[in-house]
This record gives structure tokens, C-alpha cells and sequence, in this order.
């Protein structure tokens, strides 16, 4: 049981890392393509396609070690892991961008909504200036920062879910 437990640790740890790696991978191709501000829907499905992939990997490499067995719980817990580690991973990434790198990120951002929003012709300025209040107290780095880790791990519970019930085989106990 406890070789169990360790083998179960590990995998979370390297898929994580590895899913960490691999989202700041893209992160950092975004920025140098400058569509960090206002980025193409296809960066979302690439990044939706790596959490998929790497979880689902990470789930499958736990049951080929544990003899073909696997159970929905164990399932869980090493998609949960694994979208944890690489969301702080990538919560780290989003700082650095944020802060460090480009410290006016914020304000580009809301710059990019406001301009997005007087371009509806439905919306008044009135209905733009409340909209961008909304918006400006949900742009802080740390907001970003714990909404990205939050989204990482809903997605990664989804996942998790799906591969775990698509791959799970329980151990005959007699």
C-alpha cells in the first residue's frame, strides 16, 4: 500500500511539472507572437488539448505501473494533482508576465476590453463605464492568479472524471 501511495505522488508530481512546463511553454509563445493582449481563439484550444492530454497521460502511466488497475478515486486524485501543480506553475508564469515583464499589463488589458466594448453599438457609455468597473476589480494579478489555479482545477476534475471512468478496472479483492 504504501509503494501505492508513493507511486501515486510521483506521477502527480512529474505530469504536473511536466503540464506547468509545457502551459509556460505556450505562454511564453504568446507573448513572443505580442498576442499576449489579445489572444487568437486557438491558443485556447491548444492550452484545453495540453491539459487534456497531459492528464489523461498522467492517468494512464499510474495504471500501466499499478499492474492495469485503477479506480475512479486514484483517477481524481492524480488529475486533480496534476492540474494543481501545473497551475501554480503557470500562476507563476502569469506573475512574472504581470508584474515584471510587462508591468502595464493590467491597464493594456482594460485598454483592449473598453475599446472592445464601445465598438457594440448596443452598449451606451454609461453601460461601458459599469461594465469596465466590473472588469477592473477582476483584473488584479492576484484575482487572475487564484481564478486561473481555480479554472485549472475544475478542468482538470472534469478530466479526471471522464479518463478516470473511461480507464478504471478494479482489483478483484478474492
Amino acid at each position: 500500500m504504501e509503494n501505492n501511495k508513493a507511486s501515486i505522488k510521483k506521477n502527480i508530481i512529474n505530469y504536473g511539472v511536466l503540464l506547468g512546463i509545457t502551459s509556460v511553454l505556450l505562454g511564453v509563445v504568446i507573448y513572443v507572437m505580442n498576442a499576449h493582449l489579445d489572444p487568437n481563439w486557438i491558443f485556447s484550444v491548444i492550452g484545453i488539448l495540453i491539459l487534456v492530454g497531459i492528464i489523461s497521460y498522467g492517468i494512464k502511466a499510474y495504471k500501466k505501473v499499478n499492474e492495469g488497475y485503477l479506480n475512479l478515486s486514484e483517477a481524481l486524485k492524480i488529475g486533480i494533482g496534476i492540474a494543481l501543480i501545473g497551475g501554480i506553475i503557470v500562476a507563476i508564469w502569469t506573475f512574472i508576465l504581470t508584474t515584471v515583464i510587462e508591468p502595464d499589463y493590467t491597464q493594456q488589458m482594460l485598454d483592449i476590453q473598453r475599446e472592445k466594448l464601445l465598438e457594440n453599438p448596443d452598449m451606451s457609455e454609461q453601460m461601458v463605464n459599469q461594465s469596465m468597473a466590473i472588469v477592473e476589480k477582476m483584473s488584479g494579478p492576484y484575482i487572475q492568479i487564484a481564478l486561473s489555479i481555480i479554472a485549472n482545477l475544475f478542468f482538470g476534475f472534469i478530466i479526471s472524471l471522464f479518463a478516470g471512468l473511461a480507464m478504471q478496472k478494479k482489483q478483484d479483492l478474492y
